[in-house]
């Protein structure tokens, strides 16, 4: 069986599906591994380190896309789709809420396709879920983005010239990106808050050393899969006008809110913007679904009442080397479920992570929340 690693198109995309290390085991289980020259040059890995690994070098991408399996980073646009065998699996973030149109692509293409972003959120499946690993790396790099556009101390300083108070830093949303963007700022020196709708992860905040900021909205507002439920347009109010009054008291606000296949929800308004110091900061993870601040600008920083807001799009792809690593684990693992002792394709539809992680089969879009989603747009 034979594993193709293309190299990413997707503007500003530095990541590589597959990393040596990886590489490495999948060919001592006897697979072959068929990688594109230069795939992983973004993520600083050259050419023969994949060669050392055991992996076969091409020039040649339409025979990388002819391998049984493909694996990727970010969704094939029409031509790469296009390329897709029909009998062949393709893995991958696929977006298949909000990219309609690819979807239907890839559906067109025949090949069997598996999202990432799709892989059910148990137990089993924990070192499959790209979707952390990723968002991991997102909440230590808004930290940092916070540290490094505030122009303030994060930590207190004590000095002969007098003592210099601690930066103070509000995270919204503590699923994975907002826990380590706490944990982050915590190192730094910061005091930080967390907040979110989802009273269980109060625990989890506190042990990182953080505030936890609590409104009442009516009760836990947790809904399948672990991420928050969608607020009614009451609790959204209400939510937004205490959320203003706490902004106003912080220097660093990051904002990690998203529910999956809508538009983020705005927690930082304009109103609040304005009640920030002058030279405070608000770091936006959420700006490819539109943004949690009402004034971001996605992929852009911008100066709003003496604020800078930064919303920086594929935040995980700015620290490519360990986003590969992690990502290429990610794919080890669901290898795993697919390919038998003997190194042949078996996939098991009776297997809720195959069942739950696939999107198109035999031409057809089979995963419900795509399907609605590719009929609706």
């Amino acid at each position: 069986m034979q594993i193709g690693v293309p190299k990413e198109t997707a503007e500003g995309e530095r990541r590589v599906a597959l990393v040596p290390e990886v590489v490495r085991k999948l060919s001592a289980k006897g697979l072959d591994v068929l990688v594109e020259r230069g795939a992983g040059a973004g993520a600083l890995i050259p050419d023969d380190q994949y060669a050392e690994a055991g992996a076969t070098l091409g020039d040649d991408v339409e025979r990388v896309y002819e391998a049984d399996v493909v694996v990727k980073v970010a969704p094939p646009n029409s031509d790469e789709a296009a390329r897709l065998r029909a009998d062949g699996v393709l893995i991958a973030f696929l977006a298949p809420l909000t990219n309609a149109d690819g979807v239907r692509a890839i559906a067109g293409s025949g090949v069997t396709s598996f999202a990432l972003e799709a892989v059910p959120r148990i137990s089993r499946a924990q070192s499959m879920d790209a979707l952390s690993s990723q968002a991991n790396i997102a909440g230590y790099r808004a930290a940092l983005i916070g540290a490094q556009e505030l122009g303030r101390f994060y930590p207190m300083l004590m000095t002969a010239a007098g003592t210099i108070r601690p930066a103070t830093v509000l995270v919204l949303g503590a699923g994975v990106a907002g826990l380590q963007a706490i944990a982050t700022a915590r190192r730094l020196g910061a005091v930080v808050q967390g907040f979110d709708v989802r009273a269980a992860v109060k625990e989890q905040v506190e042990s990182l050393g953080a505030k936890f900021l609590e409104f009442d909205l009516g009760g836990d507002l947790e809904g399948e899969g672990g991420y928050a439920r969608e607020l009614t347009a009451d609790q959204q109010a209400r939510q937004q006008e205490l959320m203003a009054e706490a902004i106003g008291k912080v220097d660093v606000v990051i904002t990690t809110a998203l529910v999956p296949g809508r538009r983020a929800p705005i927690l930082v308004t304009e109103e609040a913007v304005k009640l920030m110091k002058p030279g405070s900061v608000v770091v936006d993870l959420s700006g490819e679904a539109g943004g949690n601040c009402e004034l971001t600008e996605p992929g852009e920083t911008v100066l709003r009442y003496d604020v800078k807001i930064v919303a920086p799009l594929n935040v995980p792809s700015t620290m490519a080397e360990h986003a590969s690593q992690l990502y290429a684990r990610n794919i080890e693992a669901l290898l795993g479920l697919m390919v038998s002792d003997e190194g042949e394709l078996r996939l098991d539809f009776d297997d809720e992570i195959i069942a739950g992680a696939c999107i198109t089969r035999e031409g057809e879009i089979v995963h419900p929340g795509a399907k609605q989603a590719a009929a609706t747009v």
